[in-house]
């Protein structure tokens, strides 16, 4: 079976050429669900959309099969990260790039592409197969909420492929953390600052009094923490009287994020009690843990596709989150595969073409192997 090159590499610039920020994902949307249905599957939009603030649902797709093994789900999110709007790819030595000023948005239509090409491929060669499904999720990014919302209803697979890992094609995530989202308000006093500064309570002081006392950033192999964003203060002439602190921790282990997230939040009450001002901290789980045995069927499966076409198959773990994350705590048994994802979230993101052809083989690949 081929992969046409030409056209996966055009179907992916026009993709990325669609608009779909974060919470913006209508118009890629419907071109996307039109598209799947051209090529034979049944399509719904489900409500995600009304229950996460964005402007469409998740896309998912069913194409039936007369192959008689059980049903596998592809899964990719729609949305792109900031600055994803007005994308221009460009093809230099075999790489596709943005023109510099936005992200390429291969984090994650690299993935759509490939489920498209491969089952464009399975219909054009007549390749008997077995029911396929699609899960094209909005508002991944910043918390997976497409797959949170997904209507499940809609999906009887019970294994699924999740193609949004920045590894080379053959990389199987077995593995990955769960995160905690950190939130802390300190509360403060305001006063003069020239004319009777001891009047007041920084929040500003308090605040950095308690980061100054935390782990952070790398913790142990399995565990990490970052002080993302610090908003507040009025003016340079006023005791800082607020600050709100956004912060987060993860683990591959629930009992070390658990203590990670606890000491986060003790280090922000005690500084606040030190200096007299109040600490408002709320700890919300984003998301939990997987873990996949090596000799788990959906392992096994990418890695009879990667011999049947040539690639290197190996597993590892992630300190990202996922879909997969969701998928696996909703009884879909899942990875995350490797798509050659190089520099997401940054201006000198790019994409190997010879990446993306591979992730396509890939999927025909595991289509193949199920059993």
């Amino acid at each position: 079976m081929g992969i046409n090159q030409d056209r996966i590499v055009n179907a992916f610039m026009d993709y990325v050429r669609i608009d779909s920020p974060t919470k913006s994902e209508g118009q890629f949307a419907a071109f996307i669900a039109e598209e799947l249905r051209s090529l034979g599957f049944e399509v719904y939009v489900d409500d995600a959309g009304e229950k996460a603030g964005s402007d469409t649902g998740n896309v998912i797709g069913v194409l039936k099969g007369a192959k008689p093994v059980q049903p596998v789900l592809f899964s990719c999110h729609m949305d792109t990260v900031s600055p994803g709007v007005g994308i221009k790819p460009v093809i230099r030595d075999g790489v596709i790039y943005s023109d510099g000023t936005t992200v390429l948005g291969g984090d994650n239509k690299a993935g759509i592409a490939a489920v498209v090409e491969a089952v464009r491929v399975l219909k054009e060669e007549g390749v008997a197969h077995g029911d396929i499904e699609v899960s094209f999720s909005i508002y991944e990014e910043g918390g997976l909420f497409g797959a949170k919302y997904l209507d499940y209803s809609k999906l009887r697979s019970k294994i699924g492929f999740v193609l949004d890992s920045g590894g080379d094609p053959g990389q199987i995530i077995i593995q990955g953390p769960a995160q905690d989202k950190i939130t802390a308000k300190i509360i403060g006093k305001p006063a003069h600052a020239g004319v009777s500064p001891e009047e007041g309570i920084s929040a500003i002081q308090v605040a950095a009094a308690a980061i100054n006392e935390m782990k952070l950033l790398r913790i142990d192999e399995e565990t990490t923490a970052n002080i993302g964003n610090i908003e507040g203060g009025v003016a340079t002439n006023i005791v800082c009287p607020e600050v709100l602190i956004k912060a987060e921790a993860r683990s591959l282990k629930k009992e070390k994020l658990e203590a990670q997230s606890r000491h986060m939040a003790d280090c922000f009450e005690r500084a606040a009690a030190r200096f007299g001002a109040k600490a408002e901290v709320e700890v919300e789980r984003m998301y939990d843990p997987f873990v996949i045995s090596e000799d788990d069927e959906v392992v096994q499966i990418v890695k009879e596709a990667c011999g049947m076409i040539g690639l290197k198959a190996f597993t590892g773990s992630t300190g990202g989150g996922s879909d997969t994350n969701v998928f696996n705590a909703n009884g879909i048994k899942a990875v995350n595969l490797g798509i050659g994802e190089r520099k997401p979230h940054t201006l000198e993101e790019h994409l190997r073409i010879e990446d993306l052809v591979n992730t396509a083989r890939l999927v025909l690949g595991v289509v193949q192997s199920v059993k």
